[in-house]
């Protein structure tokens, strides 16, 4: 048998030791969702189902309108326009049936590596529950912060290029844990999305009986407005690709979201310690998304000729190789720096979604980033661990977004509120200070309401 063929391989290099390194903002400003670019493929499509060139963004406002005012007729519309589904109104639920039929089929390994994710993922996702918290901080007062569970959410299971039960699990547990009892899985009606046995035998066992035939924009939509079929949530939660982006960006206000998220992303930080070959792994498996964009940031310039030739020699190796490489290619970096504190400050400026430490000391490092969706630290921790089984949610902040926004947890699937109770006492020792601000204010309603009491 003859060896794979080695491929070409232009992966940017950058030398930051002088100066700062653009590369990163100009990898930034590629990755960003802004709906403004499509594919010629996407293109031919839009034009076909809309007979004019729209972009992504005009897509989506069609689309979420269509639905919000026609709803089940124009779910299955876009069904048969969008994925040439050509289905029933009452074939957009998937059968308990099939659900179980798929989980009595499926690979009894498959099912057993399902139950010690689901344990993994609920243990952590409790651990990091918010509990009610009561104070008294006078005598007579009594202050609450209670968190209760959302009723009813849906969760986005993507389906275009690949099957993704692990998506089900890192957004249905957590959900699970914070207590949510009406939880609706939709997905694209292809062979990778509701038709696939092995997301439906994930979803029997983790008890989600509610699964649709439906994705896309379209789905969102029906989510969020409700339809006959399917009704409204409270939250929208999940990846997908730009459209499901867009529309959930688009819904935002009638019900909540997770984040607005772009392609995925991961920052490789690395010193002479680093094996070139896990490094490699790591940035491939980045790039696998397609689009995915894979940097890695070392002070060792030979790190940087060795990684480059793994990476060259393992793409050969994988199935999807043609997409890995247009995706390092058009989003991928290796970047040198003076040391490791330029690493950590350009890492800091980039917010990466994922952040990998792959060096001697990696708790040094992490205690210098503030700004990743996610960090695994040390050499054998692979953001794969995350991403499938460690507990954490791999639904995780992109774009730059994680300087202010979080993954997804047990803790988005709650709403907090305050619960304030004084006795009579109480009342009249706050009461002076109440009605001083409230006058002060103008509104004399509000200082009488409590002077009304005394």
């Amino acid at each position: 048998m003859s060896a794979p063929e080695i491929p070409t391989l232009n992966l940017q290099r950058v030398d930051a030791r002088v100066g700062s390194a653009e590369i990163l903002q100009q990898l930034r400003d590629k990755l960003s969702p802004q709906g403004d670019v499509v594919s010629p493929r996407g293109r031919a499509l839009t034009e076909e189902v809309f007979g004019a060139p729209l972009t992504p963004v005009e897509v989506v406002q069609r689309i979420c309108a269509e639905v919000q005012n026609a709803g089940t007729e124009a779910l299955l519309k876009f069904n048969r326009q969008l994925d040439k589904a050509d289905l029933t109104a009452d074939q957009l639920r998937v059968p308990a049936a099939d659900l179980a039929a798929a989980h009595a089929a499926a690979d009894p390994e498959l099912i057993a590596s399902i139950q010690r994710i689901r344990d993994n993922v609920a243990t952590f996702q409790q651990a990091i529950l918010h509990r009610d918290v009561t104070i008294e901080p006078k005598p007579g007062v009594t202050l609450t912060q209670r968190y209760v569970p959302l009723r009813r959410v849906g969760v986005c299971v993507p389906g275009g290029a690949a099957a993704y039960p692990s998506t089900v699990l890192m957004t249905v547990v957590p959900a699970q844990v914070a207590g949510v009892q009406e939880i609706a899985v939709v997905a694209p009606p292809t062979a990778f999305g509701a038709y696939n046995q092995d997301m439906l035998a994930t979803c029997h066992e983790l008890g989600v009986t509610e699964v649709y035939r439906m994705g896309g924009a379209q789905a969102v939509a029906a989510l969020a407005y409700g339809t006959d079929i399917v009704p409204a949530v409270n939250k929208i939660v999940g990846p997908g690709n730009l459209f499901v982006a867009l529309a959930k960006k688009h819904v935002y206000g009638t019900v909540d979201i997770d984040s607005f998220a772009g392609p995925s992303e991961v920052i490789v930080i690395a010193d002479q310690t680093a094996r070139p070959e896990f490094i490699a792994a790591d940035l491939l498996a980045q790039a696998e998304h397609s689009p995915g964009s894979a940097i890695l940031i070392t002070w060792d310039e030979a790190l940087i000729d060795a990684v480059s030739g793994e990476v060259a020699k393992q793409l050969a190796l994988l199935e999807r190789a043609e997409l890995t490489l247009d995706s390092l290619e058009a989003f991928g970096a290796l970047i040198l720096v003076r040391d490791e504190a330029q690493a950590c400050e350009l890492t800091d400026s980039f917010a990466p979604e994922h952040l990998h430490i792959e060096t001697a000391n990696p708790r040094d490092q992490i205690a210098k980033i503030k700004n990743s969706g996610a960090a695994f630290l040390g050499h054998h921790t692979p953001v794969a661990l995350g991403d499938y089984a460690a507990g954490p949610s791999h639904v995780l902040p992109t774009g730059g977004t994680c300087t202010w926004a979080a993954g997804l947890c047990s803790n988005s699937f709650l709403r907090s509120g305050s619960i304030t109770e004084f006795d009579e006492s109480a009342m009249n020792q706050i009461a002076p200070d109440v009605e001083r601000l409230a006058e002060k204010e103008g509104l004399t309603a509000h200082a009488r309401s409590v002077s009304i009491r005394r």
